[in-house]
């Protein structure tokens, strides 16, 4: 067993991929458990790899009883809001009920330090902005409800179970990995930023936009966005300070700042310097005209320093990474993901 073993649930997908790497980089061993619904085994570069699900509590015991585990980063969970509105049962399955396996799985190996990706879905409709953690939590669709249920059931196994959990709230995660090696490959793809760079690269006819009548300045939703590098970095300092002694906590993670989705097209336009044709749509069922975050309580209490907060270098990343990888991780084969590497990748960020 190596030591520093961390247990990254949905470590193939999106976020948590990024995580490994950035764990990896850092002296920690990532184990990863996925069942590869949304994720990819391309995209497991950094430590081994088990293909299982939380909602199987054999293949839990199987991780724990082999790896000597200090800590999970939780980020399995379906995650698309329409979705969630249509098939309520089986969001509240895979993101609660299995959820209290893994939580079983940490009770019954004496694991209790847990850093949950939560979302500011938990918030629902903004009563004010930037949005506090003060802010009263009042989802209005599936998908925020389950993160916002797992939020409760958390205070409780803690109280019960002395399990500390750190709950990230994080506000619209995009971009990609500042050297290339890992991007934004979901399917189908609902996600904003992908969706407009697949419109300039020409694998799409033209972009939806999902309503222009909302209270914004230009009638579109407005959405703070926030790099998955720094989304990562703000999961290592949590997990320290639990690893520390320290105490869990719920903390937004945005940049303060929104744009509007015709901002971002237009900012896209820009970088790509692609046409970008656009359709006008009613509006999704469950979405809310403003998300915008303070996380001004993550970088008092976690040290939290965002570097890439600018929405041009988040799209210059993502838009890197689709130049390359312009069918995702579709061209690259298991066997080229290493799931025990003598070494990762160069990191620029060092």
């Amino acid at each position: 067993m190596a030591e520093n073993e961390i247990l990254v649930v949905g470590g193939a997908g999106y976020i948590g991929s990024h995580m490994c790497k950035y764990l990896w980089r850092r002296g920690y061993c990532p184990v990863v458990l996925d069942n590869l619904v949304h994720g990819h085994r391309a995209a497991v570069q950094w430590g081994p790899f088990i293909q299982g699900d939380i909602g199987d509590p054999e293949a839990i015991e199987r991780v724990f009883s082999e790896y000597d585990i200090k800590g999970v980063l939780h980020f399995a969970a379906y995650a698309y809001v329409p979705e969630s509105v249509d098939a309520p049962l089986k969001y509240y399955r895979n993101n609660v009920a299995n959820t209290i396996n893994l939580l079983q799985a940490m009770v019954d190996h004496g694991v209790t330090r847990l850093i949950f990706s939560s979302s500011c879905a938990t918030y629902g409709v903004s009563d004010g902005t930037p949005m506090t953690e003060e802010h009263v939590q009042h989802p209005i669709n599936p998908y925020g409800r389950t993160k916002w249920m797992v939020e409760q059931i958390l205070d409780d196994v803690g109280s019960a179970y002395g399990i500390r959990a750190v709950c990230l709230r994080y506000f619209n995660a995009a971009g990609a990995d500042p050297d290339g090696h890992l991007g934004e490959d979901h399917r189908p793809e609902t996600h904003l930023v992908p969706i407009i760079l697949k419109t300039a690269l020409g694998q799409r006819e033209f972009l939806n936009v999902y309503g222009d009548d909302y209270p914004t300045r230009d009638g579109t939703c407005v959405r703070d966005y926030i790099h998955v590098e720094d989304l990562a970095q703000a999961h290592l300092l949590a997990l320290e300070r639990l690893l520390a002694g320290g105490p869990g906590g719920k903390y937004n993670l945005g940049n303060g700042d929104g744009a509007t989705v015709r901002e971002v097209i237009e900012r896209a336009r820009g970088i790509t310097q692609a046409a970008i044709p656009v359709r006008l749509e009613g509006r999704r069922p469950g979405d809310v005209p403003v998300l915008i975050g303070s996380s001004e309580k993550a970088m008092r209490e976690l040290a939290w320093r965002p570097r890439y907060s600018d929405l041009d270098v988040i799209i210059e990343t993502a838009w890197n990474w689709y130049r390359r990888h312009p069918d995702g991780y579709a061209e690259e084969s298991a066997s080229q993901a290493s799931t025990s590497p003598e070494a990762p990748p160069s990191d620029p960020q060092g």
